[in-house]
């Protein structure tokens, strides 16, 4: 579980200061061996004491400082690592809003894919630490992210109860600044539920085989994409894929917060045949029989590898398509109350 990453606001003068703070950011990275994420986040070195260089650039707002690196690129970790931890933050150490944002790793592609959310984030510009070539100065400064768990925020540590549905509200009125989206000028009558089948590709693992089959079935009746759940109407259904070996992580990571945005949460739970798992270990084999046992204690680098990057699905199209049956009527009835 990831742990909060507290700073207290001192003056730049009485900064508490080790001879170097190793940025850290929240989610699976040194917990559970993943080290070589380390090697995408930069270390930088903390300094108190005379003498102190020059001003060159004063701001009168103070500053909160964090690293936009590790497994940024990856939707899940964008929101999990990134901006739900971000929106923590700045609502319990800014709640006046003023402050100016110091990142490092800011990569200019990052940077502008979430232009809407940074800027709504925070009305000063962003002082980039690659590109800086001048001293700033603050009055004081925070230093990391505050992060509750996985995609979750915990009303109970926040001030007014701020929870993830205000998170969504944050998404909504940053997006909907610059983006307006016309209401469609479909009837009740003619409107039918629309499936988006969000899937994986490549040979990163979880990848179903049997797409096509799928899809055909599909017409006549999951990855870290599923974090677009965020920006689902509370209503939409939400139907999650859940691979051997990996209930624990999937109600984690999308079942407790799309219950929590008011989401019609579904999973289809593959059986052991659906998994590849079992034509590479066999059907009595542990790792597929009994995933909880294989696992153990821990959530080792070994077990990881095995449920997230070897298995892949063949789904039962049958019992599948009864899950979509489901799930159509879950949508239609959303529809027809909800147009």
């Amino acid at each position: 579980m990831p742990q909060p990453c507290w700073s207290p606001p001192p003056t730049l003068s009485s900064l508490w200061s080790p001879p170097k703070l190793l940025w850290k950011k929240s989610g699976l990275t040194l917990e559970n061996g993943e080290t070589s994420v380390m090697g995408r986040i930069k270390e930088v070195s903390l300094t108190s004491g005379p003498p102190s260089p020059s001003c060159q650039v004063h701001h009168s707002a103070p500053a909160l400082v964090f690293s936009a690196g590790g497994y940024t690129g990856n939707v899940f970790h964008d929101f999990n690592d990134g901006f739900i931890p971000l929106f923590i933050t700045v609502n319990s150490i800014f709640p006046d809003g003023n402050y100016v944002l110091v990142i490092h790793n800011c990569r200019r592609w990052w940077e502008s894919k979430y232009a809407d959310l940074l800027h709504t984030l925070s009305k000063h510009p962003i002082v980039n630490l690659e590109k800086a070539n001048a001293t700033h100065c603050f009055p004081y400064a925070h230093v990391g992210l505050i992060s509750h768990g996985f995609m979750t925020i915990d009303p109970t540590l926040m001030p007014s109860s701020i929870n993830l549905t205000h998170f969504r509200g944050f998404l909504d009125a940053a997006y909907a600044q610059n983006h307006p989206f016309p209401s469609p000028n479909i009837s009740k009558q003619k409107a039918r539920p629309r499936l988006v089948l969000v899937t994986r590709s490549g040979g990163a693992g979880r990848h179903i085989l049997n797409q096509g089959d799928l899809h055909n079935a599909a017409e006549e009746c999951t990855g870290a994409a599923l974090t677009h759940s965020l920006f689902l109407r509370p209503g939409s259904v939400l139907m999650q894929v859940v691979p051997l070996g990996l209930a624990w992580a999937a109600e984690t990571c999308f079942g407790n917060s799309s219950r929590e945005l008011g989401l019609e949460y579904m999973e289809y739970k593959i059986g052991e045949k659906e998994s590849s798992l079992a034509d590479k270990y066999g059907n009595d084999d542990i790792m597929v029989k009994d995933p909880v046992r294989a696992q153990g204690k821990g959530w080792s680098t070994k077990i990881m590898d095995v449920y997230l990057k070897e298995q892949n699905i063949t789904l039962d199209l049958v019992r599948f398509r009864r899950h979509l049956e489901e799930a159509y009527n879950k949508a239609s009835k959303f529809m027809q109350n909800k147009g």
